[in-house]
């Protein structure tokens, strides 16, 4: 059960990074900005005063004193998300290529180091613990709502204009398309995704830290849209789910299993093989396993 959770969590923060990696064709490191902090403020928000007199003493007396339900965490998780990628955007919307992604894993190294040390905002490099944790099914309904906004984005009239610029930057430019304005309102719609997956990723596991939230799950989460297929929403959530089993059994092979016979792998197996098969993609499939296909609908026919 833990691990199906994992999989849905995996899924609403691939799908994040598809709504804006996907339709704009520009990479982001810094997506697990958003997925933390909307992890951090879910889960704060949701502990009960004792709990956060005991565990966070530092805190800013706002958040101190400031409790909400499980599912109003989730709402104010999009919210930051959303705001944060707004004011990341501003400047950076306006890059493409490596400059892009060296900005973006910037946010993502300034977002860790802050986190990890400001015990005003959180438990700095301690475990945040406690958090209120959530079902199967309320996962189940986050990644819907998450795929969901992603399909009505993708089906819209700005979703449309962004995977033009995609396509031919230039053209879609001189055909009177806003890149940056595009661009950076599906940047802050991503970051608002992110941001509710990190609150559903706080529920779900109940417990976490800084780490969690930085490098292995920016690795993790790319492997699984460049897999699944970059450019499409179906493609994010195949790659997620058949990355999350593979990377499940991978993580109980390093701590031994037995399938008739004992399999005991070295650790660190699982992301060296996640990355091998990355760039086996990369090379035989670059379209991954959907090759850019989305579910197609039957349409009646015309008499």
């Amino acid at each position: 059960q833990l691990e199906f959770g994992n999989a849905l969590v995996n899924t609403a923060i691939v799908v994040a990074l598809y709504v804006f990696i996907g339709n704009s064709g520009v990479i982001s490191f810094g997506h697990i900005s958003f997925v933390a902090v909307g992890a951090y403020l879910s889960g704060i928000l949701t502990l009960g005063a004792t709990e956060k007199n005991f565990v966070l003493p530092a805190l800013y007396p706002w958040l101190r004193h400031t409790h909400v339900a499980t599912v109003t965490s989730l709402a104010l998780a999009a919210a930051i998300g959303g705001v944060y990628a707004l004011v990341v955007g501003l400047p950076l919307m306006r890059l493409s290529g490596l400059p892009a992604g060296i900005a973006t894993f910037a946010v993502l190294g300034i977002t860790y180091n802050v986190l990890r040390n400001w015990e005003k905002i959180g438990p700095a490099a301690q475990a945040l613990t406690s958090v209120p944790e959530v079902g199967v099914w309320t996962l189940t309904v986050g990644a819907l709502v998450a795929i969901a906004v992603a399909f009505v984005y993708q089906r819209s009239r700005g979703g449309r204009m962004l995977r033009a610029t995609r396509e031919d930057p230039g053209a879609a430019q001189a055909a009177g398309i806003n890149v940056y304005r595009q661009r950076l309102v599906a940047f802050t719609i991503s970051g608002a995704l992110a941001g509710f997956a990190g609150g559903l990723l706080m529920h779900e596991l109940g417990t976490i830290t800084t780490d969690q939230v930085y490098l292995e799950l920016t690795f993790l989460t790319l492997a699984m849209l460049v897999v699944g297929g970059v450019n499409s929403l179906l493609g994010a959530v195949v790659g997620a789910l058949s990355i999350s089993a593979l990377d499940s059994f991978l993580g109980d092979a390093e701590n031994g299993i037995h399938l008739g016979i004992r399999i005991n792998l070295p650790d660190g197996t699982r992301l060296v093989v996640l990355g091998a098969l990355m760039a086996l993609v990369l090379l035989l499939r670059p379209g991954g396993i959907t090759a850019g296909r989305e579910l197609g609908f039957p349409r009646r026919a015309r008499i």
